[in-house]
């Protein structure tokens, strides 16, 4: 089941497709050195500009995710906060085995108090799935944001099932 949330996550570490330039780059020992351009008008790779550049496959998405949680209902879920060039927003994965259809509140809370709240209705199904917040401008650092993934019953017929945050930590044994 580990592998159903955490897929979801891989590819959102990857970026976007298309924004950057036409070369690859080979590692060689202990150096990146780009490889011949598949067109002569395309870009250059600059080993100088910003590490935020993945090559060939635009800006790299920065992801700080809580531990996958299991409630004892059934829903299982890991939330995010996830930051690309300027942009900041939050997702959380989420798998639904409780058999029925739940509501969920994903918050994104930002540096001065600002929060960004976005309702997912999630169906019954039994399938990996996510919700995300809209996109923001990033303001301030990025250790003051974080999110919070609230699962609970349809319409408030029932109770709190489960919450996820990106700031948790893992629980501890004793």
């Amino acid at each position: 089941m580990a592998c159903a949330v955490a897929l979801p996550l891989a590819v959102a570490s990857a970026g976007q497709v298309g924004d950057g330039g036409g070369r690859a780059a080979v590692r060689t020992s202990d150096s990146v050195r780009p490889s011949a351009p598949e067109d002569a008008k395309a870009p250059s790779v600059d080993p100088t500009r910003s590490s935020r550049l993945l090559l060939g496959l635009g800006l790299a998405t920065a992801a700080r995710c809580g531990p996958e949680l299991t409630s004892p209902d059934g829903i299982e879920a890991q939330t995010c906060v996830l930051t690309q060039g300027e942009q900041t927003w939050a997702r959380t994965y989420y798998r639904n085995a409780t058999g029925g259809a739940l509501d969920s509140v994903l918050s994104l809370m930002a540096p001065g108090g600002r929060t960004v709240q976005m309702r997912c209705a999630v169906g019954a199904e039994d399938e990996p799935a996510s919700c995300e917040t809209p996109r923001k401008r990033t303001q301030g650092e990025l250790d003051g944001y974080s999110a919070v993934a609230e699962f609970a019953a349809r319409a408030g017929s029932g109770p709190l099932l489960l919450r996820a945050g990106s700031n948790s930590s893992a629980p501890t044994g004793s």
